[in-house]
């Protein structure tokens, strides 16, 4: 009977323990220096809150003023991300402060990076610039997005436009090869008015796989608003349109044939 009493008594102080678990958040950065037109993966994993509700993060530059604060989703096992990219024109030089935390805890987590100056290429546009370029070439979502690929061809750099109807949420871009491979992840914030732009490098011994690779971007808590692209790479860079170049040397020739008939014909001497 006595031991049955301490069995008893071992399991509900166990499920007391188990009940009343203290909240536990960890917080980290991929780099902790990186130049000021680099971008930077800040991740963590959170226990015991609802998943439900986003982890907020704040970023304070070296001046101690806010320069970002996105609220990331909780996925599997309470782990969180969010691929940080440079603000316009880029990351002013010094260390910048990352904290974490959640409604349903009052724990909190830090981290910091160091940014370190670097020269802007002169080619650098303007974000106005490309917000005007992004509007003439796709068009407004109504709900969802839009998804344009271009790139040059034999270019080992396709640039990807679009607008989102959700303005308030990144988008995360997933390039898989033809046989459903995960060959690369970007992440963009959309602009004022749902416009985004993010360069796409291929090449090297990643890009092996010959055919048709798919760019998705996927958007919200869940994911729920998504499309899809194809560009078929040959070799790590963009395939030519066959199509296009076939019914040109179609064109040219029959052209050619006409002209070579019409030779041909005026050469034949006539007979009285």
């Amino acid at each position: 009977m006595l031991k049955i009493s301490l069995f008893m008594l071992i399991i509900i102080s166990m499920a007391s323990s188990s009940a009343f678990a203290e909240p536990t958040l960890e917080v980290k950065v991929s780099s902790e220096q990186i130049n000021a037109l680099d971008s930077i993966w800040i991740s963590g994993k959170i226990t015991d809150v609802s998943e439900f509700k986003p982890v907020k993060l704040r970023i304070i530059g070296p001046d101690g003023a806010l320069v970002f604060a996105p609220q990331l989703a909780i996925g599997d096992n309470g782990e969180f991300k969010k691929l940080l990219n440079h603000p316009i024109p880029s990351f002013k030089a010094g260390t910048y402060l990352i904290t974490a935390s959640h409604e349903d805890s009052e724990v909190t987590a830090s981290t910091q990076f160091t940014v370190i100056a670097q020269a802007i290429p002169r080619n650098e546009i303007p974000n106005t610039t490309q917000e005007k370029t992004i509007e003439r070439k796709v068009p407004m979502a109504t709900n969802g997005i839009t998804l344009i690929a271009d790139a040059v061809n034999g270019s080992d750099v396709i640039a990807i436009t679009g607008n989102t109807s959700l303005r308030g949420s990144d988008i995360t871009l997933i390039v898989n090869s033809p046989m459903g491979n995960l060959m690369t992840i970007a992440q963009v914030t959309p602009g004022i008015n749902g416009n985004f732009e993010v360069e796409i490098k291929t090449g090297g011994p990643m890009w092996k796989e010959d055919g048709m690779y798919t760019i998705t971007a996927n958007q919200g808590t869940s994911s729920e608003i998504k499309k899809s692209i194809q560009v078929e790479i040959k070799d790590g860079v963009v395939v030519p349109e066959f199509g296009v170049i076939a019914s040109l040397v179609l064109a040219i020739s029959i052209i050619s044939i006409i002209i070579v008939s019409s030779k041909s014909k005026l050469a034949i001497p006539t007979r009285f």
